[in-house]
C-alpha cells in the first residue's frame, strides 16, 4: 500500500539524526534536514523560545513537555506543505519495549502539554495505514495530541485517517482553550475529538474516501466536552469538504468515555459551508446508544452548502439569533485573543 502524498514533488524524506544547531541569544533554534525536531524540544532551556523547523520531511515523533512554555515551532516558510513531521504509530501498534500498545494518545506524531503553545506552517501527519496493518483493531492514529491551555495553531495541516487531532485538556477539571486558524484536518473517523474548549475559524475539514461498504463511513467531530464546561467545539467561517460520496459521512456524534460518563458534549457549527460528503437529512449520530446524541449540545446557525440543507428541523438542532451571539470566539476564550495577533 502506498503511503498518501504528505508534500509537494521534489522535498525528499530526510531521516532525522543529529541535534539542531543554535542560533546565539535570540531564543530560535533551526532544524534542517537531518536535523531533530525533537533534539530542539529538548534544547529549549525555558519559556519563550522558538523552533524554525526548514523545508524537509522529519520522520520522528515529536513530544513537548509542559515546562517548555509560551514555544512557538514554526515552518521556515508560509506553505505548510514544505515542512512535515510525520510518523506512523497507531493504537494498537506494539511498543518496542514489549510493555504494551501504545494506546490512542500515545499513537499521536505530534503531542503537547505546554501551555502557550503556537505552531505555524507546518503539516502535521501520521500516515499509518489499516491496510498495512490488518492484524491491528486498534486503528486510531493520531497526528497531533495537544494539551495544556492557550494552544494556538496557524495555517496547519493536520493529516491522518482515525483520530487525526486530539483536543485534550490537562486535567478532568480543566477547560484548557485552544484555537485554530486557515488550518487543514483531514481524515475519515472521529477526526477532531476530544474535551480541549476548541475553536476552528476559517479552517478546512475534509473527509477522506474509505473503502468499505457501509455507510456512514465516518464523523468529523466527536466532542467530549465536560459537564461543567459551557463550551466545547466552535467551527466558524469553516468548510467540510468530502473525497467521498454524497452523505457518506456524518457531522458528528458524542463521544462519553468510559473515564467520564457525566460528559456533555458540545459541538456548535455557525456560518460555515457544509459540501455534500455530509448525510443532509441525519448529519448526527450516536456512538453508543446509552448516550443519544439528541441529548448532546449539538447546534448549527446560518450554514450553507448541501450538507446544510433543513429537510428534517429535529436531526438539524438550530440556535437563535440571541443564542448565536454567545456563540463567538470571543465568548470561548474568554480573555486570551490570539485571533488579534498579526
Amino acid at each position: 500500500m502506498r503511503r498518501r502524498a504528505l508534500i509537494s514533488a521534489g522535498v525528499g524524506l530526510v531521516v532525522a539524526a543529529s541535534a539542531p544547531a543554535h542560533a546565539g541569544t535570540h531564543r530560535v533554534l533551526h532544524v534542517r534536514p537531518g536535523d531533530s525536531v525533537q533534539a530542539a524540544v529538548d534544547a529549549v532551556t525555558g519559556p519563550g523560545w522558538t523552533i524554525v523547523v526548514h523545508p524537509g520531511t522529519y520522520r520522528e515523533v515529536v513530544s513537548i513537555p509542559a515546562d517548555k512554555a509560551e514555544l512557538t515551532v514554526r515552518g521556515a516558510v508560509r506553505d505548510p506543505r514544505a515542512a512535515v513531521i510525520v510518523h506512523d504509530n497507531a493504537n494498537g501498534t506494539p511498543k518496542p519495549d514489549g510493555s504494551g500498545t501504545y494506546g490512542t494518545a500515545g499513537s499521536a506524531t505530534f503531542t503537547s502539554a505546554a501551555p502557550g503553545l503556537t505552531v505555524r506552517d507546518l503539516t502535521l501527519a501520521n500516515d499509518w495505514l489499516r491496510a498495512d496493518h490488518p492484524d491491528i483493531t486498534g486503528t486510531q492514529a493520531v497526528a497531533a495530541c495537544t494539551y495544556g491551555d492557550r494552544t494556538h495553531f496557524e495555517n496547519v495541516r493536520l493529516l491522518a485517517h482515525q483520530d487525526t487531532l486530539f483536543v485534550e485538556t490537562t486535567a478532568l477539571t480543566a477547560f484548557d482553550r485552544q484555537y485554530f486558524r486557515r488550518c487543514h484536518i483531514e481524515g475519515d473517523v472521529d477526526f477532531v475529538f476530544g474535551r480541549a474548549t476548541a475553536v476552528f475559524e476559517e479552517c478546512r475539514f475534509h473527509t477522506l474516501q474509505r473503502d468499505v461498504g457501509f455507510t456512514p463511513k465516518g464523523m468529523v467531530f466527536a466532542p467530549s466536552t465536560a459537564r461543567a464546561n459551557p463550551y466545547g467545539f466552535l467551527a466558524v467561517r469553516s468548510r467540510i469538504t468530502s473525497g467521498a460520496e454524497d452523505a457518506a459521512y456524518k457531522l458528528a456524534r458524542p463521544w462519553v468515555p468510559s473515564y467520564e460518563t457525566t460528559a456533555w458534549p458540545s459541538l456548535v457549527v455557525r456560518n460555515s459551508w457544509i459540501g455534500p460528503g455530509i448525510d443532509p437529512v441525519a448529519p448526527y449520530t450516536n456512538m453508543r446508544e446509552a448516550y443519544p446524541w439528541q441529548t448532546m449540545r449539538f447546534r448549527e446557525y446560518a450554514n450553507s452548502g448541501p450538507g446544510a440543507v433543513i429537510s428534517v428541523p429535529d436531526n438539524r438542532p438550530q440556535l437563535t439569533a440571541g443564542e448565536a451571539a454567545v456563540h463567538t470566539r470571543r465568548t470561548y476564550l474568554g480573555d486570551w485573543r490570539p485571533y488579534e495577533r498579526r
